[in-house]
């Protein structure tokens, strides 16, 4: 677990070694690299596994960002299953951001999957979805800021689809961005994570 306890720094000190892992997403097997230093090395770790057992893949979406993309699974996952979807996947982390750009290319996906730091994504770009598993250890301060940052970049009527630990405050952070102005539900729970949408209002 040591390397996973500062995944959301961008230059991890751990010596950088590349681990395999292999995981079943929507009928589709992907073959991707993780890394020490990144979250969840060697495994899909279980709040992402539950926000994609219990999703459909978003199938009407041409935008999707993977946000805290670690190793890229997520926004993979999406890019695999919605051949139509363009996919921009930002991390701090820079090996994760190297590792993520990796899997795209060994899948064949690079010209549909981005990944990038902060700075390095388009500010006036939005999406249709937002799927992440947000670092919630970094500190509920940190944390609002963070996807105050990011949300606001959906388009009108867009969702955020977001897994997070019942005991790390799920129900809190559903009604705190509900009182931002983006509505959420809580749309399944398991393992003790739920799964939550946030919607971002259509413009008047």
């Amino acid at each position: 677990m040591a390397t996973d306890e500062h995944y959301f720094t961008a230059d991890p000190k751990a010596p950088f070694k590349r681990v395999p892992v292999r995981t079943n997403i929507w009928g589709h097997w992907l073959e991707l690299t993780t890394g020490s230093g990144v979250f969840a090395q060697g495994r899909l770790d279980i709040g992402t596994g539950v926000l994609l057992q219990d999703s459909a893949p978003p199938v009407a979406a041409r935008t999707v960002l993977d946000l805290g993309c670690g190793y890229g699974v997520i926004g993979l996952a999406v890019a695999i299953a919605v051949p139509d979807c363009t996919v921009t996947a930002v991390d701090v982390n820079e090996r994760a951001v190297l590792l993520a750009n990796e899997n795209a290319a060994e899948l064949g996906i690079a010209d549909r999957f981005t990944a990038g730091t902060p700075d390095q994504i388009d500010p006036a770009a939005t999406y249709d979805e937002i799927w992440s598993n947000p670092p919630i250890r970094i500190g509920k301060e940190a944390l609002h800021e963070l996807l105050l940052t990011w949300l606001p970049r959906l388009a009108p009527g867009g969702q955020a689809r977001l897994v997070v630990g019942k005991n790390l405050g799920a129900d809190s952070l559903a009604s705190w961005l509900t009182d931002q102005g983006f509505p959420t539900a809580k749309v399944s729970s398991a393992k003790g994570f739920r799964v939550l949408t946030a919607v971002r209002a259509t413009e008047p």
